[in-house]
């Protein structure tokens, strides 16, 4: 049996004449940039996650930068960003003209460590950047209250945490402002790139806008300098069609992942994700810790089945950013990327895959 990581035709093939209508009625209205149903998107999307203000654009690391530029955040400042997870974050700190400084994550959620982060605060550090990684919100409330009594922004990566929530909130309610991805293997995806920044604030949504715009909020308007990235209009039709599946597919992913747990949690060497029942993983990846996770891989990879690593190094560690830091300050980032293997999971796994990734997943523990 071959099973792919992800099958993306399957979920076109699920809503196929939904989706081909909406692309459609895009072409023969030929307004591909903006318009109702780029706004239609964003307002539905800001109100499923009970958040005021939603601003599309063009990808998640472009929703990062526009939230730093409009903070103000450049040379001279520094923002914390995780050891572990993917890098966008560093990667836009440092464009921004800010110094980037990885913190640890704790082994629960691999989300920021509030005990490390509060290690590298310092008298020129402007923010901090916490991803909700695999689809699970993070230690947000520690990370919050670190932010308040340093007087710091909290900006939320939530580019892997749609629909995700804790104690009643959603991704945007505890920060400045959260970002979010779209791309194509999201739990939300789009048939290409593209993103979108949430925020409560009035004014800060409006510069966000702006500065995303030209710095304007209509053309020849430029009371900033800007940049442009907009969430162009196919792809928001396609987001608009799956925003109506999007909370059945949720659900199967976490039948899927509950199937997994029950069947992993007594192998030795093998430990799967925690969650908390009170709150809502959309399990955009269900990652596991395997003590020999390199040769389960290759276990899994002979039986034909797709994992993937995320992620195999920790920032600090790239070559981008390896002369920032030294590894020995983070030991859970660096025991993570030897550990961490991501299983498929997706709604359009049938009963008979999943029943045959949980078996060899067996036979070699």
């Amino acid at each position: 049996m071959e099973i792919p990581f992800l099958d993306l035709k399957r979920q076109y093939l699920s809503i196929k004449t939904e989706m081909d209508t909406a692309i459609q009625s895009v072409i023969d209205e030929h307004r591909f940039v903006g318009g109702e149903v780029v706004s239609s998107f964003e307002k539905a999307f800001a109100k499923a996650h009970k958040v005021k203000h939603c601003i599309g654009v063009g990808n998640a690391t472009d929703a990062l930068f526009v939230i730093l530029k409009s903070l103000g955040i450049g040379i001279g400042d520094e923002v914390i960003v995780p050891a572990h997870g993917w890098l966008s974050a560093a990667e836009m700190v440092s464009l921004s003209g800010a110094t980037p400084v990885f913190a640890d994550v704790e082994m629960k959620r691999f989300g920021l460590d509030p005990i490390s982060v509060e290690e590298k605060i310092t008298a020129r550090t402007k923010a901090i950047i916490p991803i909700h990684l695999y689809g699970q919100i993070c230690e947000i409330e520690a990370l919050a209250e670190l932010t308040k009594k340093h007087h710091l922004y909290l900006i939320e990566d939530a580019a892997q945490a749609h629909f995700a929530e804790k104690d009643g909130k959603m991704p945007g309610s505890w920060g400045i402002a959260s970002a979010f991805s779209f791309y194509p293997s999201k739990i939300l995806g789009a048939f290409g790139d593209g993103g979108a920044i949430l925020t409560n604030d009035d004014i800060f949504a409006k510069q966000c806008r702006m500065f995303a715009n030209h710095g304007g909020l209509s053309k020849n308007d430029h009371q900033v300098k800007g940049i442009n990235s907009r969430l162009d209009t196919l792809q928001a039709a396609v987001l608009n069609v799956k925003l109506n599946h999007v909370e059945k597919w949720i659900e199967a992913r976490n039948r899927i992942a509950k199937r997994y747990s029950e069947a992993f949690t007594a192998i030795e060497g093998i430990i799967t994700p925690a969650v908390n029942e009170t709150e809502t993983h959309n399990f955009h990846i269900y990652c596991i810790r395997a003590k020999r996770r390199d040769a389960l891989k290759a276990h899994l990879q002979n039986a034909g089945i797709s994992t993937e690593i995320h992620y195999p190094l920790a920032s600090p560690l790239t070559p981008a950013f390896k002369a920032n830091d030294k590894p020995e300050g983070f030991p859970n980032s660096f025991q993570l990327q030897n550990e961490v293997l991501s299983l498929p999971i997706y709604p359009e796994l049938t009963e008979a895959e999943i029943g045959y990734v949980i078996e060899r997943v067996k036979e070699f523990g």
